[in-house]
């Protein structure tokens, strides 16, 4: 199938059904067949179940259980780093932010204010800034890390659509991160604000935080928000989890106009590991 082709098809495909539909299928308890199709995704994606936490295929009672899957203890070392990679995954792109436009792919562009549900007073933050963008393909890990350590000031659940984020999706269809359903985790830390988003696909049955669980279902049409600031503090340190995808997706990142010195071993369609070095970027 051409890529071309392939992107067109997204454009018919009833991806919400589907979605609803691998929900379903994936926290469903079905006891031998559960563990065949876990089997199945295993062999077929070339998961490395040595290093889960359990490597038992056959314990797991529900795909989304297998999906979610902890690491064993020490297997994600973190570098010594003021910015360490949240994922397992391949870099899409990143670096400066072109005063309020992210790069996306080869001819795409999407805007800071767009990706973050049309705040303009928070996007404002990152014009001029620096942004990174990793792919989460269907053998990754998928729980998300802190890149540094931080207290949560607000999240928003930005409705969207559900199209596919692999590379082919993002050279195909014009302003995905920002037009995907998707959670935005606003942070302030030692070295300034930065937001850490969640970006939706298709067959992503949810999306969740440690501090609230389950964000969505329920799926809505309006833009949901909830602040943090007069509330006991959600205080979370470099490398702890925040949040977890059920099924695939891709994290963007936003950090605020300054120095950030990316690892230079980066370059797109490059795979990363959680903890590996992302950036340096001195305290203000």
């Amino acid at each position: 199938m051409s890529e071309r082709f392939e992107v067109f098809l997204q454009y018919l495909l009833p991806k919400q059904a589907l979605t609803e539909f691998g929900s379903h299928i994936a926290s469903m308890r079905g006891g031998a067949v559960t563990t065949r199709i876990i089997r199945w995704f295993v062999g077929k994606y070339g998961v490395n179940m040595a290093e889960a936490a359990n490597p038992d295929i056959g314990s797991y009672p529900t795909f989304n259980e297998f999906f979610t899957r902890a690491l064993k203890p020490g297997a994600r070392p973190l570098a010594a780093a003021d910015l360490v990679c949240p994922v397992d995954g391949a870099i899409s792109q990143f670096g400066a932010i072109e005063g309020d436009l992210i790069f996306q792919a080869k001819g795409h562009h999407y805007s800071t204010t767009a990706l973050v549900g049309g705040d303009g007073a928070l996007a404002a933050q990152f014009e001029g800034g620096s942004f990174a963008t990793i792919y989460l393909s269907p053998k990754d890990y998928h729980r998300i890390h802190m890149p540094m350590g931080g207290r949560l000031q607000r999240m928003i659940y930005v409705p969207g659509e559900l199209f596919s984020v692999n590379p082919a999706t993002a050279r195909g269809v014009p302003g995905l991160f920002a037009r995907n359903e998707r959670v935005v985790c606003v942070f302030e830390s030692a070295r300034g604000p930065f937001v850490l988003v969640l970006v939706g696909a298709t067959i992503v049955g949810s999306m969740a935080t440690v501090w609230h669980g389950v964000v969505n279902p329920p799926r809505t049409k309006e833009v949901r928000e909830w602040r943090y600031e007069g509330q006991p503090p959600v205080e979370l340190a470099q490398g702890d989890e925040m949040g977890r995808f059920l099924l695939g997706s891709t994290v963007v990142m936003l950090f605020p106009r300054g120095p950030c010195h990316f690892n230079p071993d980066w370059a797109p369609g490059t795979a990363v590991r959680l903890g590996e070095l992302m950036a340096n970027r001195p305290a203000p």
